[in-house]
């Protein structure tokens, strides 16, 4: 019998089967969850008379950073939108991380990266329409010259799809060197391992992570303007 990597039960006479990469994605929102409670906390106990330190001053320059990189890709009316780039930003940080600690990363499944990528997909169509108008939405399709119509609307579409393979293909080819290294490696994994992990899992997870928040943004910013 092949091992099972996750979680599988009977319910109502049928096989469930829940991925261990599904399971992973959970455990990384509820880590979230519980930092941003956590933070929380202390900011509503932190005197905002005094300089912040500790923890507080370290998600106060992640908060600005953040909120930087959206007004200067995405212009200054936009930052309505930096809750939720960050937000991604945190989640993907910590998912691509995962293989650190010898689990599989959440974004090494596919599942997880459509999904991702839809979001993004349904943010620009939501906001190009409520920003142009159904007719100035449509019209786009149609310039510079209404001939370009179908390629324009294959790359509308293409964009979700090419958007979660990039990040699901770059995290999924680390994950598979490193199981062959060490496979071969053998004895001598803990030597030759940790360089390797430097770089597909810290290095190649963070480039990962700051690529798909970058076209989501842009991506969101090209829909809405002219």
């Amino acid at each position: 019998m092949d091992k099972i990597e996750g979680i599988a039960f009977e319910l109502m006479g049928r096989d469930i089967y829940i991925h261990s990469t599904v399971i992973n994605s959970w455990v990384v929102v509820l880590l979230l969850s519980i930092f941003a409670i956590y933070v929380g906390k202390k900011f509503k106990e932190a005197d905002p008379k005094e300089k912040p330190k500790g923890l507080v001053n370290i998600v106060e320059i992640i908060v600005v950073q953040v909120e930087k990189l959206v007004k200067d890709t995405m212009g200054p009316d936009k930052m309505k939108f930096a809750p939720y780039i960050g937000t991604l930003a945190l989640y993907l940080a910590l998912a691509n991380l995962f293989g650190l600690i010898g689990f599989a990363p959440p974004t090494s499944d596919y599942n997880v990266t459509l999904a991702l990528a839809i979001i993004t997909f349904l943010l620009t169509q939501y906001f190009g329409i409520k920003s142009k108008g159904i007719g100035g939405y449509v019209k786009g399709f149609f310039e510079p010259i209404p001939f370009l119509f179908p390629i324009n609307l294959i790359g509308e579409i293409a964009n979700p799809i090419s958007l979660s393979f990039r990040l699901f293909g770059n995290i999924l080819s680390g994950v598979i060197i490193m199981g062959l290294l060490y496979s071969a490696a053998g004895y001598f994994s803990p030597v030759v391992a940790p360089v390797f992990h430097a770089y597909f899992d810290l290095f190649a997870g963070l480039i990962q992570t700051f690529i798909f928040i970058m076209l989501t943004m842009v991506f969101v910013s090209m829909a809405m303007d002219d």
